[in-house]
């Protein structure tokens, strides 16, 4: 086996530097837990990016993936197969508001296919000229051209113009600004009901409100991007419906298969008119084998009650990081949480903390330089946070007088 420090050798002349890495390498991973090939264990608290919700090698989904790998893997979308049709049956269950769903690979390829939806969707169905998209400043769509240009971060965008036209970027909860920038070329409005890698910050509650009423007013489509808050992180299953939302389009993937590549846009059966035969498509999207672990990461969701559990232990979080900022007053300047979506703004850069809490062994994100983002897979357990919460603290006390 081959030491961390080899591995990282061999990638600097084998892989485009696109990823400035941890310095860590993984080998196995189990439940809440990873490990080096140093045979060095870490709570891993951001799941792959909220995308292994069930921890690692969870044993259902290992035997869902022997069961399905020995009848079926791929057929391409040329065929009708029974386990494509049981996913999208159990994923509209989770909307009712939804009626028809498009399946592809990633949140990238998710939120593209929102966007080709709904402008074709105003020119093809509704006969208008309708085609741009307006995003928030601060959002995160994707890295294609389009879902790149939507993004609301201009230094992910450095070196690849020219970008595509036809879409705007208004400020961050700003109600007069979305309404000035509506107008009777637009098709939608794209969010994210939290915005992850621009710091989790939660759209209010009443500006949520007012945009659905602008949108409806306005006869534009709202677009949901729960590429990261879906699948029940938030303690909702999807974050829109908690904050009321109606989305005449939802966007998902991450935590859908568990760890699997898989992403969906789930729409309404008018919508959905966009998309007849030829226009829109994928190799591999909703292929059997995904298709059948993504059904079964549903249906443990369902059962274990991890919807509600999420909210439960995030609340609990919460007030338990709201009693650290308290005893260490000027190093923490806003906790920010949905369920287990967690942004802790520090007062400071957030490198040296973020540093001594992986010497603890514990694994979180840093994002926008200020904010530890928690993403824990939906079993984690209270012992696990509690730790968590006591590494900060230590973390915090250390740096005390700086």
């Amino acid at each position: 086996m081959m030491t961390t420090a080899e591995l990282r050798a061999r990638e600097r002349i084998l892989l485009c530097p696109t990823y400035a890495r941890y310095p860590l390498a993984a080998v196995r991973g189990e439940g809440m837990y990873i490990e080096t090939p140093e045979g060095e264990r870490y709570t891993d608290l951001l799941s792959g990016i909220a995308v292994c919700v069930l921890g690692h090698c969870h044993p259902e989904l290992t035997a869902a993936i022997c069961a399905q790998a020995g009848t079926l893997v791929h057929v391409s979308n040329l065929l009708y197969h029974e386990a494509q049709l049981e996913l999208a049956e159990k994923l509209l269950a989770t909307a009712p508001d939804m009626e028809r769903v498009f399946f592809c690979n990633s949140g990238a390829e998710a939120n593209e296919a929102a966007i080709k939806l709904a402008r074709r969707y105003m020119r093809e169905v509704r006969g208008e000229e309708r085609f741009r998209i307006i995003t928030l400043a601060g959002s995160f769509h994707g890295r294609t051209l389009a879902t790149l240009t939507a993004t609301g971060q201009d230094k992910v965008k450095t070196g690849f113009g020219p970008l595509p036209e036809g879409f705007s970027v208004v400020p961050f909860a700003d109600l007069t600004a979305l309404e000035a920038a509506l107008d009777t070329h637009t098709a939608a409005v794209l969010v994210e009901p939290i915005q992850g890698e621009g710091g989790v910050r939660p759209l209010p509650a009443d500006y949520a409100q007012a945009l659905a009423a602008l949108c409806h007013r306005h006869g534009v489509l709202l677009i949901c991007d729960e590429i990261q808050t879906g699948m029940g992180r938030t303690g909702h299953f999807w974050a829109s419906h908690g904050l009321g939302l109606q989305p005449d389009i939802i966007t998902t993937a991450k935590g859908l298969a568990g760890g699997l590549p898989i992403g969906a846009i789930l729409t309404t059966a008018e919508v959905a008119q966009g998309f007849p035969p030829g226009s829109h498509g994928t190799t591999f999207g909703g292929g059997a084998l995904v298709s059948r672990v993504a059904t079964t990461v549903l249906d443990i969701i369902e059962r274990d009650g991890l919807v509600e559990r999420a909210a439960q232990l995030g609340a609990w979080l919460r007030t338990r990081l709201e009693a650290v900022a308290a005893r260490h007053p000027g190093h923490i300047r806003e906790i920010r949480s949905a369920g287990l979506m967690v942004g802790i703004e520090l007062a400071r850069p957030g490198q040296p903390v973020w540093e001594a809490l992986l010497q603890q062994r514990y694994l979180v994100n840093l994002t926008q330089d200020t904010v530890l983002r928690l993403l824990p897979p939906l079993i984690v357990e209270k012992i696990h946070l509690e730790g968590f919460c006591t590494a900060l603290e230590a973390a915090l006390a250390s740096f005390a007088n700086e």
